[in-house]
């Protein structure tokens, strides 16, 4: 009985995870973020996981998503984007501008 009741829960614990809000992941190394592409899916709320692999801090910056967050070196930070019609919303590194620079799409 006790195997079931753990595989019940395990199995609602999957099925929790499954209908959250996706997850993404953003890596900025040598002054540039990985992948400079996002697609999401639109209308619905998405997490970014960003690391930052570089020795100094940057600025995740949106003016098209009214978001700034700086992540410290050897960090990681969230952001939260989303819902969003669909379309291309651009993001840059505020400390890096010229190498730092991405896209959101939203379809």
């Amino acid at each position: 009985m006790n195997r079931l009741a753990a595989a019940l829960v395990a199995s609602l614990s999957l099925s929790v995870l499954a209908a959250g809000e996706p997850e993404l992941s953003l890596v900025i190394e040598n002054n540039k973020f990985t992948p400079d592409r996002l697609e999401i899916p639109a209308n619905k709320k998405v997490k970014i996981n960003i690391e930052n692999k570089d020795s100094a801090a940057e600025e995740f910056e949106s003016h098209d998503l009214k978001i700034e967050k700086v992540i410290p070196a050897k960090s990681k930070g969230v952001v939260w984007v989303g819902p969003l019609k669909p379309g291309e919303y651009k993001f840059v590194g505020e400390f890096h501008e010229k190498t730092a620079k991405g896209v959101i799409v939203a379809k």
